[in-house]
């Protein structure tokens, strides 16, 4: 990837580095463990962005 990226897509990548957080532990304890996983979750290596 290029060193010097237009600013539009550093922050479309910003907002997929933000977006790809594991679920809080205090939510899985609110939720009692109903939520654990994050539907939106993505991995590098299968998932890849659109950005």
């Amino acid at each position: 990837m290029a060193k010097n990226k237009p600013y539009a897509k550093k922050l479309r990548l910003l907002r997929a580095v933000k977006s790809n957080r594991r679920v809080p532990a205090w939510v899985i304890q609110r939720t009692k463990r109903r939520f654990t996983r994050h539907p939106k979750k993505r991995s590098w290596r299968r998932n890849k962005l659109k950005a």
